[in-house]
């Protein structure tokens, strides 16, 4: 005994699938937006928890970074612009193009700056803000990222 199926509505689908498929570079760089506001302010919030002393230069001794240095650090954090291809959107959340800082009447790289106080040197204490910022913001990041596609996916399918 044979069976007959029809379907209905394949053409709607396929216009909601289009559109879909139109806006997910859209939809993905605004999600990933919202997850490196929320990446980058939890690394500007770890750097304030930075332990300072008055600058001086080290003479075998290692220092803490200097109230200055703090500033800089934690007023430098951004988002670089974003790099797409294809489907793929891909951003940073740091101090790359951050330019440079006076510190004791020198310029220094402010991202030199952020790598000595979070990794440490021979003259400076490690304080790795950077991974407490990255393991306490990613869930939240990720659930930021993740809730923004599913209001576009929903609203998008609404409209077909």
């Amino acid at each position: 005994m044979a069976y007959t199926m029809k379907t209905e509505g394949v053409e709607e689908i396929k216009k909601m699938l289009d559109t879909l498929g139109g806006n997910a570079q859209h939809t993905a760089a605004k999600a990933l937006y919202n997850g490196a506001g929320i990446m980058a302010d939890e690394m500007e919030k770890q750097a304030g928890s930075i332990k300072t002393a008055p600058f001086h230069y080290a003479v075998f001794i290692q220092r803490e970074p200097s109230p200055e240095e703090k500033a800089v650090v934690q007023g430098a954090v951004g988002i670089a612009k974003f790099r797409k291809d294809g489907n793929n959107v891909q951003t940073s959340v740091g101090y790359g193009s951050s330019g440079y800082a006076e510190i004791a009447g020198k310029k220094k790289p402010i991202p030199l700056i952020a790598n000595a106080i979070n990794s440490g040197t021979s003259f400076m204490r490690k304080q790795p803000f950077v991974r407490k910022a990255v393991n306490r913001a990613s869930s939240r990041a990720s659930a930021a990222i993740r809730e923004s596609i599913e209001k576009d996916v929903d609203t998008i399918t609404k409209q077909a």
